[in-house]
């Protein structure tokens, strides 16, 4: 588990704070805090993405969704599992930036 200040704004999502990134075997879980409470739950498996306010998703509706359909099924896995300090991820043509700064 490593923490992290998370940033992730999208047409339909917006959280930026404090937050962990934890890696198990089968999946990687993205916890954003605001105010010592936990705002956003993801698990992020190769093929779907779970978030505590609905069921499992196909990656793909996630992605067509939430972020872009022209994204790679494991677009949000990759991204989250690499080991820099800082990523950014910014597409202006979709309106999509998402920052991780590991601390």
């Amino acid at each position: 588990m490593s923490s992290a200040t998370i940033l992730i704004k999208t047409p339909k999502m917006k959280f930026y704070d404090k937050g962990f990134i934890s890696k198990y075997d089968d999946y990687t879980e993205i916890q954003v805090f605001s105010a010592g409470k936990t705002v956003l739950t993801l698990k992020v498996y190769e093929d779907q993405v779970c978030r505590d306010t609905f069921e499992c998703q196909s990656s793909k509706v996630f992605n067509s969704e939430y972020l872009s359909s022209n994204y790679k099924d494991d677009f949000l896995k990759t991204l989250f599992d690499k080991e820099e300090k800082e990523l950014i991820h910014r597409d202006k043509e979709n309106g999509i930036l998402i920052k991780i700064k590991k601390d």
